[in-house]
């Protein structure tokens, strides 16, 4: 026994330091040719097998805790002042200026993954989280809203849920949005929203269809991610993302993923998206999170493949998620826009309670 618990601390203590004086190599361009070697058939294959949901095409790596310490304990970048201290702009008094233009289709930014639209006349909110921290990590911004005022402009909003991570399923947030509130969900998580939610929940799958009304739809579609939070085992859950189709707008809400074939699938089935919100936080070490999450040439890509006209880059500026500081991924963003000349008329970097409107 006292020979089993040598050898142990003998290989924590190599493993701290193996983990501590390096960094771990990633190859970026095989993982994006494994991503361009996919087939688009895969989006469609069954996604559930003995309890767990998964993404048929590129298989998510195992690695459990040890994993998980290793990016801990791993030497972490350098970044420069501006880059630790930007944030994006706080506009206030967000409810009195949505009362001032009642006929108005509109996108505003509440922070994170949370945006409120207006579209035919219907509110919407997208992952809802106006809480002070998404389970541990503490918000570094505030929401440009909160339920409160957002209880006062409405009786009713269609919120859309992507998966179950804390930063996107807020359970003080969705138990105090108005009663008559419709919440989309992915499978397996119409019971537990139902415990805590007075709206009607509805489960949908990867390409289901919803009439919203007579000329609004929703389309549940697939995203390269994975769930789990305590009380629901890895995977026991699926996640998603949306596209609202109105008369006026297509709008693709691509919550939270890593670059995969989805993208240039949905483009080609839906044409003339609109706007794409796409997320671009937490992807810095790559070789731990390129598969979660997008960094800015896959941000981009994506949004070429989507052929969408406008790009609105979310999750950014609110919560300190990855290694790189919460505000860079905005600046990481501009800088390639400039250095690849692109039209910066087509990416819309809001600042949080801004408002984009629909013409």
């Amino acid at each position: 026994m006292k020979l089993l618990k040598i050898i142990s601390a003998t290989f924590f203590i190599t493993f701290v330091s193996a983990c501590v004086n390096n960094s771990v190599p990633f190859n970026e361009s095989a993982w994006r040719k494994n991503v361009k070697n996919q087939s688009p058939a895969q989006l469609y294959e069954p996604h559930f097998n003995d309890g767990k949901y998964f993404n048929p095409w590129i298989p998510r790596e195992r690695g459990g805790f040890l994993r998980f310490l290793k990016w801990k304990l791993t030497h972490k970048g350098q970044y420069t002042d501006e880059e630790k201290h930007y944030k994006p702009k706080v506009i206030k008094n967000l409810k009195d200026r949505i009362k001032a233009m009642p006929d108005v289709d509109f996108i505003t930014w509440i922070g994170h993954g949370t945006f409120l639209m207006r579209l035919q006349r219907e509110y919407w909110l997208t992952d809802p989280i106006f809480s002070k921290r998404a389970f541990l990590p503490k918000r570094v911004t505030p929401p440009a809203i909160g339920a409160e005022e957002l209880n006062e402009l409405t009786d009713r909003v269609i919120v859309l849920i992507s998966h179950n991570h804390y930063d996107h399923l807020d359970v003080a947030s969705i138990r105090s949005l108005p009663q008559k509130s419709r919440i989309f969900v992915p499978l397996g998580l119409k019971k537990y929203v139902e415990s805590f939610s007075q709206g009607v929940v509805r489960e949908l799958d990867w390409w289901e269809k919803v009439d919203i009304s007579h000329d609004t739809k929703l389309i549940c579609l697939p995203a390269q991610h994975w769930s789990r939070r305590i009380g629901q085992s890895t995977n026991s859950t699926l996640w998603a993302s949306y596209l609202l189709i109105t008369p006026k707008t297509l709008i693709y809400y691509g919550a939270d993923g890593g670059y995969f074939i989805g993208y240039r699938e949905i483009g080609k089935r839906f044409p003339n998206i609109s706007y794409a919100l796409l997320p671009i936080t937490a992807y810095h070490p790559r070789w731990f999170m390129h598969y979660a999450h997008l960094n800015i040439p896959e941000a981009l890509a994506a949004f070429r493949d989507l052929g969408a006209r406008y790009f609105i880059p979310t999750q950014w500026g609110t919560f300190h998620l990855g290694d790189e500081p919460p505000g860079y991924p905005a600046l990481d963003l501009k800088k390639a826009i400039q250095k690849r000349n692109l039209d910066p008329s087509r990416f819309l970097i809001m600042d949080i309670g801004q408002i984009e409107t629909i013409s």
